[in-house]
């Protein structure tokens, strides 16, 4: 037969037990508790039941997953030994549980059979006493959590506050997304009335409570709307959801009209990355997510998809995409992630040859841009120069071609020499490891930079640009070069 492992639970605290628990209790011999120190033991001293707990694991583990795991494997010994034995937990055994969960996820492959029994827990006693819905409660462990994840919309109980460090590790994660004078309430020992605490207080003052224990909890309601002082993303879809409704402007609309916002303030993202300003690319990064949230909500009332499909197509783009990250494929490099990752696009859109993979590229892409991604594709099947010397001679070789018509009257062949000589230069940008786009955007801001410094200087000597010659003007713009408004000893 298979060894059997009951798992029970004590309940909140005195008088919880359940009657199905207790017949198990009475008829077992092998009792053994996760730990001694909890109310309902007393019960079991009233009855007579023998057991044994697991606390010296406690005082001789360096953190809670060595304590687990030594338990879990005393457990499977014991089993295996006796046959059948009794695992009794607080509370519930599958209410913020962690010993049970993983007691399940090993004994599967191990020939052991598990015996769980519901039984109630502390939540329940919470509940009770401080009167909220258990509908609209998220349940966290303070030993292990990210606080970004939390909704504030919903009533959040955390439990696993041992002790005031714990308590303050709490308090500094919550302080993240609540204001530090949000009311909390510690509560401990709930659902035992002769030992029972609880106190309201600021989420500050968290750990300046003398009197937490091992069965100690915290209690956060639900923070409305309009009273929060950090808003996350389910929030800011009602916030979209209410723009498309009240909002005269934004209900007009379309996919088509946003095009040049979104370009706008992709433009904007980069000038502050440019500025290194992080106030400022934090104000960016959220018009831009405004553009990505506002065209999530058009296709959602057109029932074409929502910005939660759009979360969740990139989600399993990236997880997808990243083999080495969420598979067992090795990578030595980035070199291995990106052709990694191209194989696995041109597999995922049925693209068989090169050419295929190059029309794929968007064709409203800055021209530059297009060009930079076009020579990449192309070297990627050997298309390409041996080192920059070869891409250079090219651009020399198309200026002689742009010579040979610049002063002649056919513009079509002057604009295709013109294109050509412009292709090769982002060539040689591609081998230099240099973004064409954004080299001469920058190339752009210091024109119009020495430019300014051109008119300033002019103006002093009361000219006007137009009066000036070329000389002259080129004088300043030399000083501009020396000025710091200008690249200095940039010839």
């Amino acid at each position: 037969m298979k060894p059997v492992i009951h798992v029970l639970g004590l309940g909140p605290g005195k008088g919880y037990i359940t009657l199905d628990t207790l017949e198990i209790l009475r008829n077992s011999r092998r009792v053994f508790l996760r730990t001694e120190i909890h109310p309902g033991v007393e019960d079991l001293k009233a009855m007579g039941i023998d057991y044994m707990s697991f606390d010296e694991c406690y005082e001789k583990g360096t953190s809670f997953e060595e304590v687990y795991s030594e338990i879990i494997k005393r457990l499977l010994t014991l089993a295996d030994e006796y046959g059948e034995i009794c695992y009794v937990v607080p509370g519930s055994p599958m209410v913020d549980e962690r010993t049970v969960e993983e007691l399940i996820d090993i004994s599967k492959g191990m020939g052991i059979e598990l015996d769980i029994r519901p039984g109630m827990s502390f939540i329940d006693a919470m509940a009770a006493e401080l009167g909220f819905n258990l509908c609209n409660i998220i349940l966290i462990d303070a030993t292990d959590f990210d606080p970004h994840r939390i909704n504030t919309s919903m009533g959040i109980i955390i439990s696993q506050v041992y002790d005031r460090f714990i308590a303050s590790e709490v308090k500094i994660k919550l302080s993240r997304i609540y204001d530090d004078n949000t009311l909390v309430t510690v509560i401990s020992g709930a659902g035992n009335s002769d030992i029972m605490k609880k106190a309201d207080i600021p989420l500050y003052q968290l750990d300046r409570v003398e009197w937490i224990d091992h069965i100690t909890s915290v209690y956060i309601r639900p923070v409305r709307f309009e009273s929060k002082s950090r808003y996350d993303f389910v929030d800011f879809k009602y916030i979209m959801d209410r723009l498309r409704s009240d909002c005269p402007w934004d209900r007009e609309q379309t996919h088509e009209s946003l095009k040049q916002y979104l370009l706008e303030e992709t433009y904007e993202v980069l000038e502050a990355i440019d500025l290194k300003d992080s106030e400022k690319l934090v104000e960016e990064l959220g018009d831009l997510m405004l553009q990505v949230f506002f065209h999530g909500k058009l296709a959602e009332e057109r029932e074409i998809f929502d910005i939660y499909d759009v979360v969740d197509g990139i989600s399993k783009k990236m997880i997808l995409r990243h083999p080495h990250v969420f598979g067992d494929v090795k990578v030595k490099s980035s070199d291995d992630v990106l052709k990694n990752w191209a194989d696995i696009k041109k597999e995922e859109k049925g693209i068989s040859t090169q050419t295929e993979v190059m029309q794929s590229i968007p064709g409203n892409l800055p021209a530059l841009m297009l060009s930079y991604k076009i020579q990449d594709k192309a070297a990627e099947v050997g298309f390409d120069w041996d080192d920059v010397d070869g891409a250079m001679e090219k651009v020399y070789e198309e200026l002689e071609e742009v010579k040979e018509v610049y002063k002649g009257t056919e513009k079509e062949r002057i604009e295709e020499e013109v294109g050509d000589l412009l292709f090769a230069v982002v060539n040689v940008a591609r081998f230099l490891k240099v973004q064409p786009e954004l080299a001469l955007k920058k190339t752009a801001d210091k024109f119009i930079s020495r430019f300014s410094y051109i008119e300033e200087r002019a103006g002093i000597k009361s000219q006007k640009l137009q009066d000036m010659s070329l000389d002259e003007m080129n004088v300043l713009w030399e000083e501009a070069k020396m000025n710091k408004k200008g690249k200095k000893n940039q010839k």
